[in-house]
């Protein structure tokens, strides 16, 4: 790994954790010797923005779930994560409110009944909203990378969508692909 350049490997938070196990970003950053943790700024339900309702399959503006977050690495933010799920999976439980879910909230999916079986992740370069570049400590001219992953279970019904905004400066996404 490069001078500051962090690796991720987005099956880490495909698979459910132990109830006593931390979160996936807080174990993949100590894995090479960092910190990472996270603020969750609001959850609860929403309107659905445009793209997460497509995914998701709910009409236009409908209600979500969604939660929130900042991450930090090393105390300082690297990505906004914006988390949604339908909201006859998550009205009710943790995943509706900004209390932290032991092990996870894709160990508490699974407690539901909810098990990823495939993800469809797409990642785009665009320029920041003026919020996403104060959020970010960004400057003027810094472009940043959005990964929105769609979470599906063995039935192919939506279950979880993340939106993810980081600047491109040490990052590395890694997919491994298994054909067969």
């Amino acid at each position: 790994m490069g001078e500051g350049e962090v690796i991720s490997a987005s099956t880490h938070y495909l698979a459910p954790t132990e109830a006593d196990a931390g979160d996936a970003w807080s174990a993949e950053a100590a894995s090479v010797g960092r910190r990472g943790t996270q603020k969750i700024v609001s959850a609860g339900e929403v309107a659905a923005p445009e793209r997460v309702a497509g995914l998701l399959v709910v009409e236009q503006g409908g209600q979500v779930v969604g939660r929130q977050r900042i991450m930090y690495l090393d105390g300082e933010p690297c990505e906004l994560t914006d988390t949604y799920y339908p909201v006859e999976i998550a009205r009710g439980t943790g995943l509706a409110g900004t209390a932290k879910i032991r092990g996870g909230a894709v160990r508490l999916l699974a407690e539901l009944g909810y098990i990823g079986t495939r993800a469809q992740e797409d990642v785009a370069a665009r320029m920041p909203s003026e919020n996403e570049r104060a959020s970010l400590s960004l400057k003027a001219d810094e472009p940043v990378l959005e990964l929105t992953r769609l979470t599906l279970d063995a039935d192919g019904r939506p279950i979880q969508v993340d939106v993810m905004v980081m600047p491109p400066r040490g990052q590395k996404l890694r997919y491994e692909i298994r054909i067969g």
